[in-house]
C-alpha cells in the first residue's frame, strides 16, 4: 500500500507531542544558567556553591588554559576521601590513540578535562547525571580538547564519585595555574 496523501493533522495524530516518548510524560525541557566565572587574574581553582537540588542533571562548560599542565579536576562537596573518585578515558591526537584510568586519591577529585599546551586554550563540556539523587553514585561524562595550530588532542572522559550524596558544591582545580580569561559556566538541566 502506498501513501497517496497525508495531512499535518494525520501526522500529528500518529505522533502525539511528548517530551519523553518512553513514559508518555509531556514536559518542557529547559537549561538554566546557575553561575558563570571568568577569571580576571590567575587562580588555582574555581568553586560553585549553593547548587540547588531542583534540576535533574548539571552541565559545566569551560574554556581554559593552565600552561603546559594537563588535567582539570572536579571535586564534589569538598570530599577528599582516598579512593572516592575514579575516571577513565580514550584520547587521540589525530595520529595515535591512548586510553587510561585511575582511582584518584587526590583531594582534587576526578578528571573532567585535559589541555597540555602552554598557549592554546582548551574547551570542555561535562554532564553530571542525577546529581541531586540521594540514592545513586554520581557519574559524569565530558568531552574536552584543544587545537594548537594543527596539533592538539581530543578526549572523552567518564568519571565517578562513589558517594550517593546530593551535589551542592563543585570545585574545579587545575594541575597548573588557570590563566586569565579562563571561563566556566554551570547549568541546571530539568
Amino acid at each position: 500500500m502506498s501513501v497517496s496523501r497525508f495531512s499535518r493533522q494525520s501526522v500529528q495524530a500518529g505522533f502525539p507531542k511528548q517530551q519523553n516518548v518512553w513514559d508518555g510524560i509531556s514536559q518542557t525541557a529547559s537549561m538554566d544558567a546557575l553561575g558563570v566565572v571568568t577569571l580576571t587574574s590567575t587562580a588555582s581553582s574555581v568553586t560553585f556553591l549553593g547548587i540547588p537540588a531542583t534540576y535533574t542533571h548539571l552541565q559545566i562548560r569551560g574554556f581554559f588554559n593552565q600552561g603546559a599542565s594537563n588535567w582539570l579536576s572536579i571535586n564534589y562537596n569538598n570530599d577528599s576521601t582516598a579512593g572516592a573518585y575514579q575516571w577513565h578515558y580514550p584520547a587521540t591526537d589525530g595520529s595515535t590513540v591512548a586510553s587510561g584510568w585511575s582511582g584518584s586519591t587526590s583531594a582534587n577529585g576526578t578528571v573532567i578535562a585535559y589541555n597540555n599546551n602552554a598557549t592554546a586554550f582548551g574547551g570542555f563540556i561535562c554532564d553530571i547525571l542525577d546529581y541531586s539523587n540521594g540514592n545513586k553514585t554520581k557519574v559524569g561524562r565530558s568531552l574536552s580538547g584543544y587545537d594548537a595550530n594543527g596539533s592538539g588532542e581530543l578526549m572523552l572522559i567518564s568519571n565517578m564519585w562513589n558517594n550517593p550524596s546530593a551535589v551542592y558544591r563543585i570545585t574545579l582545580t587545575g594541575s597548573g595555574t588557570l590563566a586569565v580569561n579562563s571561563s566556566f559556566a554551570l547549568y541546571g538541566i530539568k
